[in-house]
Order: structure tokens, then sequence, then C-alpha cells
């Protein structure tokens, strides 16, 4: 058999579990996998949530239990995660519809529309720890 021939053009294969922390995702990429990720932690904390509210509705003292409950620091932290999620899901959600209808599709566009997403989330959700924690 014959060898094959050398062109000089760079090989392009999929990545290995090794090679990740030499990938450079764009910024694009990292706002599609927090977007999952983020659709995931909504998906898997809902039937917990659904609960609690159920429970928490049953009586006032089931919802001051569960008052106090939600005043310890991790608790809050959880729900501080559960809000990111949701804030984070709903801007890149926007922003995927956008997309699906042809608006910001090139490259420019949608690094800036990834930029977007993250400089309205990121500040709602510093929003939400403020209140959560007490600043305000």
């Amino acid at each position: 058999m014959s060898e094959p021939v050398k062109t000089g053009k760079p090989q392009f294969r999929n990545i290995n579990i090794v090679d990740i922390a030499r990938y450079r995702l764009p910024l694009a990429g990292f706002l599609s996998i927090l977007h999952r990720v983020s659709g995931a932690l909504m998906f898997l904390l809902l039937p917990f949530v659904l609960l609690m509210l159920d429970k928490s509705l049953m009586s006032e003292i089931s919802f001051e239990y569960f008052k106090g409950i939600a005043s310890h620091w991790f608790v809050k932290l959880l729900i501080l995660a559960l809000s990111w999620a949701y804030l984070h899901h709903l801007c890149a959600g926007i922003r995927y519809l956008l997309m699906d209808i042809h608006i910001g599709l090139d490259k420019d566009k949608a690094r800036k529309s990834s930029v977007i997403v993250f400089a309205i989330s990121l500040p709602l959700t510093l929003i939400v720890a403020l209140k959560l924690f007490g600043a305000f």
C-alpha cells in the first residue's frame, strides 16, 4: 500500500480528555456549556423546589419552619445557584431564540451577544445575592 500524501494542512481531530486543558474554547462555547448546566440544574432541583413549596404552604407552622431552614447560609447558596441558573438560562435562551431566526450568527455578533448575556445575567445574579444575604 502507498503512504498517505502529506499536504501540510493542519489535521483536526476530536479532542481527548487530556487535551481539554489546552483547548481554547470561545466565549460562546462557554456560554453554551453553562446554558446546558443551568438547564440541568433547574431540571434536577425542580422536584425539590416544588416539594418545599408544597410543604411550606400547608400551614403557618410549616412556613415558619422552612423560613428558618432558608435562613441558613448553605441553603442561601443553593438558592443563589438556582437563581443564577434561572437568570443565565433565561438570558442565553433569548440569545438562542434570536439565533434561531438568524440574528447574530456571524462570528463577531455571536461573540458580542455572548458578552451581553454575561453582562446581563451576572449583575442580576449579584443583585439577587445582595438581597439574599441582606445587603438591602
